[in-house]
Formats: structure tokens, C-alpha cells, sequence
């Protein structure tokens, strides 16, 4: 799976390499950024926050937002130049430097700093143990994805083998999980973010069993990366918009889920002020979103045991040249986080 996935990346960046070194358009005294998401989730909070506090306003960005549906169409999107910056797992970052692409992307500011995903199971279980999950059919994500490896890792530390692919279920599409656990009644869990998750359960179609993120612990899991070429040519715009991401963050940490709330439900139509404070106070339980946007090299390497757990690395990459911390280590100094 790691190969095909790469390989991908690889053809794409001889055939559009030459896209992505086209600057951002400027339009009216703002600088255009397309931003891929891996997905739509509250999850992501603190960028939802920036964007309907008018904070990229203020840094003179004029964001797009597109859904990538995965980590690897979010990099593929950064790497054929159909967007400047992508929000995904750390993972698209790393495989690009295995396969060794000349114009690789870079981490240059970390989100979420752990998994973000609640396990959902059919039946209420108050006395849950991960060891349940032995001989289940589990949904567990795309093969090759952050979910998917730290569900994995959970599993094996707890002693659940997760060799039978009609068990430990990598072939749905992070985005059809939902609804492929709606229908098919063969799966016995699946994993769900908020407040998909809170308004699955009251809904009556499941019940949250467990955090993954408790489980796993710390994990780099979201991060925002673009190509090297892009970073070092709009330097300025990079740190801009990752302070418009960080002052949403302080936001978050200033007030009330009460009050945040109201910041994010425009992001998210059709769902409640009461479901969203739900979901933010989910996600404070299990410590979810950095406390920094540095991504620390200890950091990445766990990320990578994991992925060596799943089998996905040919080898490790190099943290010093996937990762650089400088925008983020100069917007903690300046905003005091």
C-alpha cells in the first residue's frame, strides 16, 4: 500500500512540479492560499475559529477551503499545485521522503497532537477493554493512514492481531466509514470523529466505547505541510496564516466551550451550539489539540514506530529535513503560547 500510495506522489511531481512553484494570487491587497483538509471535523477547531473570527482576514489571506478526503489526496492536491498548504497526517509528509522527491514537502506547523477518533461499537459495553476487538470485523480506515496505524497500534499493544484484512478492515474510504458502518451489519465497530461520533449515539445507532487518542497517547496527528519551493518563496504568508491558526487557538484557551461554540458552528450546518460544546469538551478530555505548533522530533519518531508497526516504511525519514519548526518556534515568542 505504502508503494502505491508514493508512487502516485512521484508521478504526479514530474508531471506537475512546475504548478506548484506558482505563487499565490494576490487579490485586492490579500494573498490567496488554497488549503486542503484532510477532512471537515471539529477536530480541527482552532482553524474553523480563525477562519469565522475573521483572523486570516486580518493577516491579509484570502483562504479557500477544499475537503481532500484522505491524507493522500490532500498531498497529492499540494503536490500538483491545486493547493498551497494541506491539513493532513504528518504520514503523506514522511512517505514523500522515503520515496525521496526533490521537491518535498514540510511540515511547518503541528494541530492536533493526538487521535482524534472515538471507537463506535453496537452495543453499550461499561466495562470495555481493547481486548473485546479480538475476532471482530472492525472498520479501521484507510491502509496507510494515521487512524488506521493508531488503531492498529492500540490493538497490538493490547494483544489484538490484526493480521486478517476481513477483520481489521483497511478497504473503505475514510469517508464512506459512516455510512458503511450504517449498512453493512457485518462490522461490529468502526471509528468516528466528533460530532459525528456524539450525533451517531444520539441518533441511536451506536455507542462510543472508547477514545483511540487515550489509548495511543501522544501522536502528532495533524499537521500543516506544503512544498519546500512554496515555504521558501512565500515565507511571510506561511507564517501569516499559521498565526491566524494560533490565534484561534488562544481564542479556544481564553474562553468557554460555551462561548467557543459559537465560533464554529458556522463551519458545520446542521449542527447544534449543544452538540459542537459537546464535541469541544470530547476533545479537551483527551488533551487533542497542541499546546505548540512545534513538531518535536520525539514526536515524529513515534510517529513512525507506529507506522513501522503497521508496515508501511521501507525506512525512517529525516526529521531535520521533513519538519521545520522556525515559523512556529518565532509565533510562540510572538504570541506567548
Amino acid at each position: 500500500m505504502k508503494g502505491k500510495f508514493t508512487a502516485l506522489f512521484t508521478a504526479l511531481t514530474l508531471m506537475l512540479c512546475p504548478l506548484s512553484l506558482v505563487a499565490c494570487g494576490d487579490d485586492g491587497g490579500k494573498t490567496k492560499v488554497r488549503l486542503c483538509e484532510v477532512t471537515h471535523s471539529i477536530f480541527y477547531a482552532p482553524l474553523y475559529i480563525a477562519i469565522n473570527n475573521g483572523y486570516f482576514d486580518d493577516e491579509n489571506i484570502d483562504l479557500s477551503l477544499s475537503n481532500g478526503g484522505g491524507a493522500d489526496k490532500v498531498m497529492t492536491a499540494v503536490i500538483s499545485g491545486s493547493a498551497e498548504i494541506g491539513l493532513m497526517g504528518p504520514e503523506a509528509t514522511i512517505y514523500c521522503h522515503v520515496e525521496g522527491q526533490r521537491n518535498y514537502p514540510v511540515i511547518f506547523g503541528q494541530l492536533t497532537m493526538c487521535d482524534g477518533s472515538f471507537l463506535v461499537g453496537r452495543n453499550p459495553e461499561p466495562d470495555f477493554d481493547w481486548s473485546n476487538l479480538s475476532g471482530k470485523h472492525i472498520l479501521a480506515g484507510r491502509a496507510g493512514g494515521v487512524p488506521a496505524m493508531t488503531l492498529q497500534w492500540v490493538l497490538n499493544q493490547n494483544g489484538v492481531d490484526t493480521s486478517d484484512p476481513s477483520l481489521f478492515d483497511t478497504s473503505v474510504a475514510f469517508d464512506a466509514m459512516v455510512g458503511t458502518f450504517d449498512t453493512d451489519m457485518s462490522v461490529d465497530y468502526t471509528t468516528m470523529f466528533e460530532p459525528t461520533a456524539s450525533e451517531y449515539v444520539a441518533n441511536g445507532k451506536g455507542y462510543i466505547v472508547a477514545s483511540v487518542g487515550q489509548a495511543s497517547g501522544a501522536v502528532p496527528y495533524t499537521a500543516f505541510s506544503a512544498q519546500k519551493s512554496w515555504l521558501d518563496s512565500n515565507n511571510d504568508t506561511a507564517k501569516a496564516f499559521l498565526r491566524a491558526v494560533l490565534k484561534g487557538y488562544k481564542y479556544m484557551t481564553e474562553n468557554t466551550p460555551e462561548v467557543v461554540a459559537k465560533s464554529l458552528v458556522p463551519s458545520f450546518p446542521g449542527t447544534s451550539e449543544e452538540s459542537a460544546v459537546y464535541a469541544i469538551n470530547s476533545y479537551l478530555k483527551i488533551g487533542a489539540w497542541s499546546t505548540t505548533p512545534v513538531l518535536a522530533e520525539s514526536s515524529f519518531n513515534r510517529l513512525q514506530d507506529i507506522m513501522e508497526n503497521a508496515g508501511t516504511l521501507s525506512s525512517r525519514a529525516d526529521c531535520s529535513t521533513a519538519v521545520d519548526n522556525t515559523i512556529a518556534n518565532e509565533l510562540i515568542a510572538e504570541l506567548g503560547l
